[in-house]
């Protein structure tokens, strides 16, 4: 009997420290959520322990975790109880991949973060402002996360230029609306091709240009 195919959103497609780059954290605290340690039980289940390998969906999971902890004061020990607590109110086992995250789950999640963290007003409306302009930048196939378009700036801001497909790429960042890796963009501008020779190569504007060389070379924040 054939194996069933597995799916690509839960293939192993990122390295620990590619993953941390993407979603601008430090590898350390990537394998922290992902694995735990003595002291924390990891945040997600990742696609393989060994090496260290997320799939989209694990990518997609820190990514949206990445967005809490930019909020001063959000215990990540806590937010486990916090998701825990959304998971079987929306009655799904990942509600950070789920659609519904987005439609009730923010509500929820910031509504049980007061019991438990013990925020103010301001921060949570700062908490629910982070997840809205996050979870924005994913897009949904039915009910469940498809393409992902990660910060790419210093500031959290900026159009979506880059996309992450797990259907498309093999999985790698390109440009949004083509098939052009960012990392073969980063490439040849590392070996010496301007910025705005690789836009007119390419027929696209500058600002697709930069924005992936920063996704291909920008520090965890």
């Amino acid at each position: 009997m054939a194996k069933p195919t597995a799916i690509p959103e839960e293939l192993p497609a990122y390295t620990a420290p590619r993953a941390a780059q993407t979603v601008r954290l430090s590898p350390s605290t990537l394998r922290l959520w992902a694995c735990g340690d003595g002291d924390h039980k990891a945040l997600f289940s990742p696609a393989d322990r060994s090496p260290l390998t997320l799939s989209f969906n694990n990518l997609v999971e820190a990514f949206v975790l990445a967005s809490m902890r930019r909020v001063h004061g959000v215990s990540m020990q806590k937010v486990r109880k916090a998701l825990r607590f959304v998971g079987d109110k929306l009655r799904v086992d990942r509600p950070l991949i789920h659609s519904r995250f987005r439609t009730d789950g923010v509500h929820l999640f910031v509504e049980e973060a007061d019991k438990l963290l013990i925020v103010s007003s301001e921060g949570q409306a700062l908490l629910r402002d982070v997840l809205d302009a996050s979870l924005a930048r994913i897009e949904w196939g039915g009910e469940v996360a498809e393409r992902l378009f990660p910060w790419v700036r210093a500031n959290f801001e900026g159009p979506k230029n880059i996309v992450i497909d797990p259907r498309r790429g093999f999985g790698q960042p390109v440009i949004a609306g083509t098939g052009i890796q960012a990392r073969i963009v980063t490439e040849r501008h590392r070996a010496g091709e301007s910025i705005s020779a690789l836009a007119e190569d390419y027929r696209l504007n500058v600002e697709q240009i930069e924005d992936a060389i920063r996704c291909e070379t920008r520090e965890a924040a």
